[in-house]
């Protein structure tokens, strides 16, 4: 739990995602969709994931200098290892994906990319550094610097990277010597309904928990909390920036009561912020829409470009994401 409890899932969630990613401009909304060997190469048991469409972002240098601020620690070293390996990712990668999933006690994260590779030029400047690979089955395992990191390249479109012990896991998936994300019904039927949008990603039962405890702060010792952490199921959201930037996240509740119940806490979050708030925050805060539906807590979030740009400088923003 330790690594992906670090991974400081914070905000009216719609501020972090849109974080990341915000800077995107007025580009035409493209889909994050992992493809079926993607999927298999994540191991089943997943806390949550995060998929980007990263030739999206690449082409926005505010987007870049977003992520570099609020990317946790974790993820920030298997990207920066990906980078610095010489391959060619800017270029050639148009998916990225991070995976958080349980490993015994613990958690652990491994990254997937997905575009067109230069696999066979790739392997030959390893080899030109005399870097050599370990075998994992069939399936050629590269170190990546001194990072500890390493990838594998399980096809012409789709490698996974991470520690030697995530990726192993991850191979093992892949070669169904352990369950994968493909069996994970609840996840992959969650999927369908987000992986249209150009970022999103998908929370299981404790990592949704989490999540909540981290947005909703001091209010989440009131007994009412208590009450609806223990009938939270699932979460998602999704991110949108092709004409401003638009947020929606959906928290899956055991019962419709208790969506009500989750809804009010949260509205009333939103009206404490708003009180102790700069006008910039007020305004922001009165662009986040909280509600209930069909037994789920619903937020949604948009603005213009130019609201969203004034909104990072504002304290409100530093606290979510410190």
């Amino acid at each position: 739990m330790k690594i992906w409890n670090n991974l400081r899932l914070k905000s009216a969630v719609a501020v972090l995602a849109a974080v990341a990613l915000a800077g995107f401009g007025t580009k035409a909304a493209e889909a994050a969709q992992l493809s079926s060997d993607a999927r298999a190469s994540i191991p089943k048991d997943v806390q949550q994931i995060i998929v980007v469409d990263y030739r999206a972002m690449q082409s926005s240098q505010a987007a870049m200098q977003l992520k570099d601020r609020v990317l946790p620690p974790e993820l920030k070293r298997l990207e920066m290892a990906l980078r610095t390996s010489g391959l060619k990712v800017d270029q050639d990668c148009e998916t990225l994906a991070f995976a958080a999933f349980r490993a015994g006690s613990g958690t652990r994260v491994i990254g997937v990319a997905q575009g067109q590779f230069q696999n066979q030029a790739i392997m030959a400047n390893f080899a030109k550094q005399k870097i050599k690979p370990q075998m994992i089955r069939n399936t050629q395992v590269w170190p990546m610097g001194s990072a500890g990191m390493s990838v594998a390249f399980l096809n012409q479109t789709t490698m996974v990277f991470g520690d030697k012990e995530a990726l192993k896991e991850a191979l093992d998936a892949r070669d169904g010597l352990a369950p994968n994300f493909l069996q994970n019904g609840e996840m992959m039927n969650d999927m369908a309904m987000v992986d249209s949008r150009p970022v999103w990603s998908l929370l299981d039962q404790r990592g949704t928990q989490t999540m909540m405890m981290s947005v909703l702060g001091d209010a989440s010792q009131l007994a009412d909390f208590g009450t609806v952490k223990n009938r939270m199921r699932s979460a998602r959201y999704t991110l949108d920036f092709g004409n401003g930037v638009k947020f929606n996240m959906t928290v899956v509740m055991s019962d419709t009561t208790t969506a009500a119940l989750a809804a009010t806490v949260m509205k009333g979050v939103v009206m404490m912020k708003k009180s102790g708030g700069s006008p910039l925050e007020k305004s922001a805060l009165d662009e986040t829409k909280v509600d209930s539906s069909s037994g789920a807590l619903t937020v949604d979030y948009s603005s213009s470009e130019n609201q969203f740009a004034d909104l990072l400088t504002s304290p409100l923003f530093q606290q979510v994401v410190r």
